[in-house]
């Protein structure tokens, strides 16, 4: 499920992990807000299918664990979000 195309305007930037921005709020495990800028990952939403790293034509998402989190214990993280080809924003 795609973010709001807006959610920088309705959230505040609160640190980054490994050089991508974590949108809040944030409050681990239950709440970890959003992942990345561009290509962003709600982690508070995301089930840990994995649909997002198979489909990816250029592989920019990774697994990271979220041990505790009430809908899975792995999301994706955009870990090379700068190399994204923006092949679903046409």
């Amino acid at each position: 499920m795609p973010n709001n195309s807006g959610f920088q305007k309705m959230r505040k930037r609160v640190g980054k992990e490994n050089g991508v921005a974590i949108w809040g709020p944030v409050d681990p495990p239950k709440k970890l807000g959003i992942r990345g800028s561009n290509v962003a990952v709600d982690r508070d939403v995301c089930t840990g299918c994995g649909i997002c790293l198979k489909v990816c034509p250029v592989q920019l998402y990774d697994w990271k664990e979220t041990t505790g989190h009430p809908t899975s214990e792995k999301k994706a993280f955009p870990a090379r979000e700068s190399e994204c080809a923006c092949c679903y924003q046409w």
